[in-house]
């Protein structure tokens, strides 16, 4: 497929869709050479790109272009594109919500009313929780 030329000012408008935060450097200024953004991950990692000013329509080259979707925004040229074009967000691998989650109402009862340590409920799972609630009420125990 044949994507449009990239540019500082796409570059730009990526993060600015993704929401990634511009970034000041130590002495609060925004930098004079570059804007620096950052994206943190949902694994802990922090990414950081940065654009030489000014964001304007200057293309980049195909080696620099490359260097930056693998090294600094960490996605395929497609995904760039479809964030850019469509508003489509790159999948970050968002962790999933667990199916077995345990209902609020049900572990604050085991914390507070039964008297379970939180590291202890937060390792069961419902039907564990769900039996131990019940043996306390019908046994006390």
């Amino acid at each position: 497929m044949t994507w449009p030329q990239p540019t500082r000012e796409r570059h730009d408008q990526f993060c600015r869709v993704e929401d990634w935060e511009r970034v000041r450097d130590a002495r609060g200024r925004t930098g004079t050479h570059h804007v620096t953004y950052e994206l943190g991950l949902f694994d802990g990692r922090i990414l950081r790109t940065r654009i030489s000013h000014p964001v304007d329509r200057t293309a980049y080259g195909a080696g620099i272009w490359g260097h930056i979707l693998r090294d600094q925004l960490e996605v395929a040229e497609g995904e760039f594109w479809a964030c850019v074009l469509d508003g489509e967000l790159p999948d970050r691998g968002s962790p999933e919500p667990s199916s077995e989650a345990l209902p609020a109402d049900l572990v604050h009862l085991l914390i507070n009313r039964v008297g379970i340590a939180e590291d202890v409920v937060a390792r069961m799972d419902k039907s564990e929780a769900v039996a131990r609630l019940h043996r306390y009420w019908t046994d006390g125990e």
